[in-house]
């Protein structure tokens, strides 16, 4: 019986460590474009004071259960998270014609770093954040636009791209990005080439940035999302997309160690 017990009341405190995770989906706007970002965390874990917060920017799909869950897997390890919408009112899709047309206007363009910056104002106002403990993370076209984001002088201290196309930092950067940089990339991924690593790591250097750049062996675009084999077969893209479970476990484990040395060893 006190073995019982013990299994029910450690049963029930596994319950309440599960409940305490907070989700809210916060609309917010930017230049009258009206979004929707899913903000997540841990209820205990920020109780005793402020804590760090994490922006996440998703693939070209939008705000979908992928970068949601990454959201929430940061919220555990004791961040507020906060998923930008990109897009607008929260949408996403499976389509690749669709995600490349919804893309298609922030490649190169001002407003990648505008709408990532209205999603950052937003974080950073939530009352469980430390301002001046603010980073940024994206997948694919989310690592694009983190890049971007740090080169507009965004009160970052640090940004982390999963295989993000590589955005060459302009020579207006210099002086202005606050941020370190971790560039995790598939070593075979035919979008992020090694001549465009080089470009991209050069351009870091005149611009004086502080980078870590990490490939990952045997690693394809999209290495850090499971579903992205399915979404190959389905869409033809066999041997451009594909998970590698090994990949994605090293590279999330090398954000954590990135977090806690820009925020610190005691978060």
């Amino acid at each position: 019986m006190k073995n019982l017990a013990l299994v029910i009341l450690a049963s029930l405190f596994m319950s309440n460590v599960k409940a305490s995770l907070v989700k809210k989906p916060i609309t917010y706007e930017d230049h009258g474009t009206k979004l929707v970002g899913y903000l997540v965390y841990d209820d205990a874990k920020s109780a005793s004071g402020k804590v760090p917060g994490v922006l996440v920017i998703p693939e070209w799909w939008g705000v979908n259960a992928y970068v949601k869950s990454r959201a929430d897997q940061l919220a555990q390890l004791g961040y507020v998270a906060f998923v930008a919408d990109m897009y607008g009112d929260g949408k996403s899709t499976e389509d690749p014609k669709q995600a490349s047309a919804w893309a298609a206007p922030f490649h190169g363009n001002p407003l990648m770093a505008q709408r990532a910056r209205a999603g950052l104002d937003q974080l950073s106002v939530a009352p469980q954040v430390d301002k001046s403990k603010l980073s940024a993370i994206g997948f694919c076209f989310g690592g694009s636009t983190v890049q971007a984001l740090a080169y507009s002088g965004a009160p970052l201290r640090g940004i982390a791209s999963f295989h993000g196309g590589p955005v060459d930092a302009p020579t207006s950067a210099k002086g202005k990005v606050q941020a370190r940089f971790l560039i995790m990339n598939g070593a075979i991924d035919k979008g992020v080439t090694p001549e465009k690593r080089a470009a991209l790591e050069k351009s870091l250097e005149a611009a004086d940035v502080d980078y870590v750049s990490i490939d990952y062996a045997g690693a394809l675009h999209a290495f850090s999302n499971p579903d992205a084999d399915r979404m190959a077969r389905e869409h033809g893209m066999e041997g451009m997309l594909g998970y590698n479970q090994k990949a994605a476990t090293r590279s999330w484990k090398q954000m954590q160690l990135f977090l806690h040395e820009i925020f610190g060893a005691s978060q």
